[in-house]
């Protein structure tokens, strides 16, 4: 199955009562410099919620400050209701929250099997067998490389990796920054296409920043749009596909 076929529909998802993320009013600054501006967002579990916006906008800002640095200066960042805005980051991804960070930023001295052993730092060694198979399933390039120093891998393959080590420490929400950065498009769409399938047969909870608008919609459920630090827009991934001020803005240059 294509990624065009297998992200045209998503998984019908039963919104939860409470969103598992929802970040409320949350401004951010980077000195005197406001890069958030009173952002609201939810994302309930087991969906997949995309954040689309050209370079700069403060996406990845927001995904940093999820985590904890930078610190919002005002509002609330919920996770399964409790306010995590002001936990350090350890103790903030110690609640199952995994980041597939912009840049990989892998650990490249360090071969496949280290990597992906770091990933379970936070969970400890119990599952790491049934875990590697599972993302060498995912990945089989991994499984093929595993003896191998990460900072020799092509680019994506070390997406595929830092995805991976996300994967082990077994995250109930999922944050990927920019995974299709820089990539050919043949291997963004095995990315997506295991994230959507990760989100269709194990119901993980993802929340994806991402440039590449027309792949990220269609395998959204739900997306938002940001401007220099604010949310303009919010939708399904197919309403926001439709609006012409989307398409003019992030899908002209021939992604169809």
């Amino acid at each position: 199955m294509s990624i065009a076929d297998a992200t045209q529909s998503p998984a019908i998802v039963t919104p939860a009562t409470q969103p598992l993320l929802s970040i409320r009013g949350v401004e951010t600054f980077y000195g005197k410099i406001q890069a958030l501006k009173g952002v609201d967002l939810d994302v309930n579990e087991g969906e997949i919620v995309t954040l689309i916006g050209a370079n700069g906008a403060g996406k990845s800002t927001l995904m940093m400050t999820i985590c904890g640095n930078p610190r919002a200066r005002a509002g609330q960042i919920l996770y399964a209701g409790e306010d995590i805005a002001q936990l350090p980051t350890h103790s903030i991804m110690s609640r199952r929250i995994a980041q597939s960070p912009e840049g990989r930023r892998i650990f490249g001295r360090m071969t496949v099997l280290e990597n992906l052993q770091m990933g379970t730092t936070l969970v400890g060694p119990a599952h790491f067998d049934e875990d590697l198979r599972r993302v060498f399933d995912m990945f089989p390039r991994l499984r093929e490389r595993a003896s191998q120093r990460a900072g020799t891998l092509s680019g994506g393959e070390q997406q595929m990796l830092a995805i991976a080590r996300a994967l082990m420490g077994r995250p109930r929400l999922l944050l990927l920054d920019e995974p299709s950065l820089g990539l050919a498009p043949i291997v963004v769409k095995q990315i997506f296409e295991v994230i959507r399938e990760l989100n269709r047969t194990e119901g993980l909870t993802v929340f994806l920043v991402e440039q590449n608008a027309f792949h990220a919609l269609r395998l959204a459920h739900r997306g938002y749009v940001m401007v220099n630090g604010r949310i303009t827009m919010k939708g399904t991934g197919r309403e926001l596909l439709a609006r012409e001020e989307v398409r003019s803005a992030y899908l002209e240059g021939g992604h169809h």
